[in-house]
């Protein structure tokens, strides 16, 4: 019985190593390097794409008082806050 049991378990283990070396040698290990870009000059990019427009509305207006740019971004929180609730309820 433990002969059978042992011929079982080497079985078993020897079609597990197969299936995993098989499945290794069908997916690459490491992309082709003519193909792909390299990741951080992409996320600079992104990144800079996404700054220019945040940079654009936070220039103050000329002339503008402390206090009046606080009320204009007040009153846009108070837009979105609404926008956002009434995007909810519906």
């Amino acid at each position: 019985m433990r002969t059978l049991l042992r011929w079982l378990v080497i079985t078993l283990g020897i079609a597990a190593l197969v299936r995993w070396l098989r499945h290794r040698r069908e997916t690459p290990a490491t992309p082709e390097l003519g193909t792909l870009e390299d990741p951080a000059e992409e996320l600079r990019r992104k990144l800079a794409a996404s700054r220019v427009p945040q940079q654009e509305e936070a220039t103050p207006e000329p002339g503008a008082t402390v206090e009046e740019r606080r009320s204009e971004i007040h009153a846009q929180g108070k837009a979105a806050l609404s926008e956002m609730t009434s995007s909810d309820e519906g």
